[in-house]
């Protein structure tokens, strides 16, 4: 039953809070807010030319004074709202930066307003020219920043000798400590963006990457099973056909495991965590050879390959008795391991009929690159396709190879 403080009211959404939903107009605001906050909170320097201007209101130079250094405090606000992006740019501080004509005028703006300032109030309304100065670090690049800074400071020093100043050394405290700031800020701005920008690559790679290894899995695993079930599903027509009506019904029954199997496969592949078993793949590349009408030879000790091999050649035979299947119209198929190697073989058609550059034996070559093994693909005289993993040469010294495992052949029987 569905009460009245269930029920919707006209005009609102089902589910939907508006209340709760974000503001962006109020973000912008909160983001600007703080921008803002950091960049004039030093405009408190400013303060002190200011009321000298007021305390000399009743002439010329205070009455300039009074509208020059406030005019001044807004264009600087203005030029760091318009060069904020500078903060974070990711090319090095030192480079030459794309300047728009816009902001060269507004600069210029600033300059002059710091020369009236230093006109209307005298020594205290120097300190414009101390903002004028470190406003060049976040409009330049470093190397004409710091060429800005080092005029001003010399003009200061000229002045205090010219107009008899007093000889305040804060003045250069100030400016040197903000010049240092300023550039360790952009470095760190730029350090920032790159990180950012690094990680975001990373990402993109990340997705590319688990794509491909689930495209891979998929074609590995719908490709075997469907290529068995097929096979058998030929095969079930055939005894149907003669009356073989009890291998008839095990066939289906096969069918229905081999395609539970492969929908459990699938689960896992895309979970993540799928591993399979050499001495499973061989079982079922022997069951799907026999169904299949090919004779199959396989090993029997497995014991001899290294656990970081397994898995790889459990692939190598998934694959290769795939393309066997599918392609080779083949009688037999021999398989032979050993410790550092598999190879699958076949007396089918061999290299013309078959590509060696399809979609499974691409997967399978990733897959031996991943692990320090190549894969190597060839016709077999008179007739017949090999298809082989090996580690490769230089790897094979740094892998643990026991007594048992170089003195022992592995054993091959017909089925």
């Amino acid at each position: 039953m569905t009460t009245d403080k269930q029920r919707s009211h006209p005009g609102e959404t089902s589910g939907c809070d508006p209340a709760r939903e974000p503001d962006p107009s109020r973000d912008r605001r909160g983001a600007l807010a703080v921008m803002f906050f950091w960049g004039g909170i030093w405009l408190f320097w400013m303060i002190q030319p200011f009321v000298d201007a007021v305390a000399r209101i009743d002439t010329p130079r205070g009455m300039l004074g009074v509208v020059v250094v406030p005019a001044f405090c807004v264009v600087y606000l203005w030029h760091f709202y318009a060069r904020r992006a500078v903060f974070f740019q990711s090319t090095f501080p030192g480079r030459r930066m794309a300047l728009p004509a816009w902001d060269r005028a507004r600069y210029a703006v600033m300059g002059l307003l710091a020369v009236a300032c230093v006109v209307a109030v005298g020594q205290n309304g120097y300190t414009a020219g101390v903002f004028f100065a470190l406003s060049a670090l976040w409009t330049f690049s470093a190397l004409v920043g710091w060429a800005v800074v080092v005029a001003v400071a010399v003009g200061y020093i000229v002045l205090w000798q010219a107009a008899d100043w007093q000889h305040d050394w804060s003045m250069f405290v100030g400016l040197g400590f903000g010049a240092v700031a300023i550039t360790v800020g952009r470095i760190a701005g730029r350090r920032q963006h790159q990180l950012q920008e690094s990680q975001k690559v990373n990402a993109e790679l990340m997705v590319q990457q688990e794509r491909n290894r689930m495209a891979r899995d998929l074609h590995d695993i719908l490709g075997h099973s469907l290529t068995v079930i097929t096979v058998k599903a030929e095969l079930a027509g055939r005894l149907l056909d003669a009356d073989a009506t009890e291998r008839a019904r095990a066939e289906v029954a096969d069918l229905e495991n081999l395609s539970r199997t492969a929908l459990a496969d699938v689960r896992r592949a895309v979970e993540g965590y799928r591993e399979i078993s050499l001495s499973g793949e061989l079982t079922r590349a022997r069951e799907a050879l026999a169904a299949g009408g090919i004779e199959a030879r396989t090993p029997t000790a497995l014991d001899q390959v290294p656990a970081d091999l397994v898995e790889l050649f459990a692939w190598t035979v998934r694959e290769s008795v795939t393309n066997v299947l599918r392609h080779s119209e083949a009688e037999h198929c021999v398989i032979t391991v050993t410790p550092s190697s598999i190879t699958v073989t076949d007396d089918g058609v061999g290299g013309p009929e078959v590509s060696p550059s399809g979609n499974g034996l691409r997967g399978l070559r990733e897959r031996a690159n991943a692990s320090g093994a190549v894969l190597i693909t060839k016709s077999v005289a008179p007739h017949g396709f090999s298809v082989t993993v090996a580690v490769r040469e230089d790897d094979q010294v740094e892998r643990p190879v026991t007594t048992a495992q170089v003195a022992r052949t592995p054993e091959v029987r017909p089925t």
